[in-house]
């Protein structure tokens, strides 16, 4: 049993540093908004054409972004599964910053510690992992991905895998928790 539970209180303390970093920049997410609106309000000569066309430009817009984190996330599944240290560290630098800040070492030598937590069959299944988007939780700077959210060949449960957030920060998706 203690041999069982090390891989997850490995994984729980990974999600938990991740979570507890913080610091997004605001800056990223009003370039994104104010690109999108200004042009439609100029262009247009009719307001009866025009509040139709807005309404339905604002919506991209918003599942854009998570959009980007989603596909972020994934690609941070598909390096886990295949044990690549340098992108599952950079996707999940904020993390790892604080991880290292508080002794764990630097990500390239503790994240291979995950990598041992998952079973080869689970590895293999999260290289091709994908998101239920039906399933997350969005806003313009963070998405919340439940555990449940992500579907693969191989049965996860929150202890195993976790829910994930992610958080725009410069203009890139982060795991942070």
């Amino acid at each position: 049993m203690s041999t069982r539970a090390l891989p997850l209180y490995v994984t729980g303390f990974a999600l938990l540093v991740a979570g507890c970093s913080g610091g997004g920049t605001p800056s990223a997410a009003p370039p994104s908004s104010s690109n999108g609106t200004p042009p439609a309000a100029s262009t247009s000569a009719a307001p009866t054409s025009t509040q139709p066309v807005t309404t339905t430009q604002a919506a991209p817009s918003t599942k854009k972004p998570a959009a980007g984190a989603v596909e972020r996330y994934e690609t941070f599944l598909h390096a886990v599964g295949n044990q690549d240290v340098s992108t599952a560290c950079e996707i999940a630098a904020p993390a790892a910053k604080k991880a290292q800040d508080e002794g764990m070492g630097p990500c390239e030598s503790t994240f291979p510690i995950t990598f041992s937590m998952f079973s080869p069959a689970q590895r293999k299944a999260l290289q091709a992992a994908t998101v239920d988007r039906a399933r997350i939780t969005e806003s313009a700077t963070r998405v919340d991905i439940p555990a449940k959210a992500v579907k693969s060949a191989a049965k996860f449960t929150d202890s195993d895998l976790g829910d994930a957030v992610l958080e725009l920060r410069n203009g890139n998706w982060y795991v942070t928790d």
